[in-house]
């Protein structure tokens, strides 16, 4: 964790740009999370005595990179988890996917059930049993050499959505093995970045947008904010 993955903080929260890879809290790999690492970070920054308070607001996969949102206080996590219950946090992300023919822009809908034993959804074009509607838009937004720059926005936020639903229409996420893509990136991670986040700050009511740069250890991205 570096400080400058810090793009936004206040007294009630934390916004972190994420590098891929990253864990956003612990999991069953043991290996330290982003949560441990900030907790650890105020602690010597601001020379606290005791324990630190972090809760995790929502989750982004360890292979994608960007925004994460971090709660300072009890409140503001308590606030901050109901709006994204709520749908009141709008997610933007960025995908790059393969120079495939497809829609300029789309609405896609689709059913996902969530496989535990490989950790991957499983995706249906009808409502089935077991599986969650799953909804979101993407927008071709630039085109590359060999690559298309997708903006996607969410309206459901179900287990590896955007990876999965791309995927079942032909366009896998640069990177993604798992769901299809024909390489793995360099860093092991995938071309999917949460890029922007908008919502009403949970305690001064302010209006809230973020933009996360993108990972500037890649050329293809790179490209993409260009």
């Amino acid at each position: 964790m570096e400080s400058s993955q810090i793009v936004y903080e206040d007294n009630h929260m934390m916004i972190i740009n994420k590098k891929a890879g990253q864990l956003v809290q612990g999991d069953k790999t043991g290996d330290l999370s982003l949560l441990e690492l900030i907790k650890d970070f105020i602690k010597k920054r601001d020379d606290k005595p005791g324990n630190v308070f972090l809760g995790l607001v929502h989750r982004i996969d360890r292979p994608t990179s960007g925004l994460v949102i971090y709660a300072k206080t009890s409140k503001a996590l308590s606030r901050l988890t109901q709006m994204v219950k709520n749908r009141e946090v709008k997610k933007t992300y960025w995908a790059v996917v393969g120079k495939e023919m497809i829609p300029s822009s789309q609405k896609l809908v689709h059913y996902l059930q969530k496989n535990e034993k490989n950790n991957k959804a499983i995706v249906y074009t009808k409502p089935t049993a077991g599986a969650k509607e799953s909804i979101l838009t993407y927008n071709l937004i630039k085109t590359l050499d060999n690559y298309l720059l997708l903006e996607v926005d969410l309206e459901t936020g179900r287990h590896h959505q955007i990876r999965a639903q791309l995927s079942k229409i032909g366009v896998p996420i640069k990177g993604d093995l798992k769901y299809g893509a024909p390489r793995s990136n360099a860093d092991g991670g995938i071309s999917l970045h949460a890029r922007k986040l908008e919502f009403v700050h949970p305690v001064t009511k302010e209006n809230i947008q973020i933009i996360a740069p993108v990972p500037q250890n890649d050329a293809v991205w790179k490209a993409c904010e260009e």
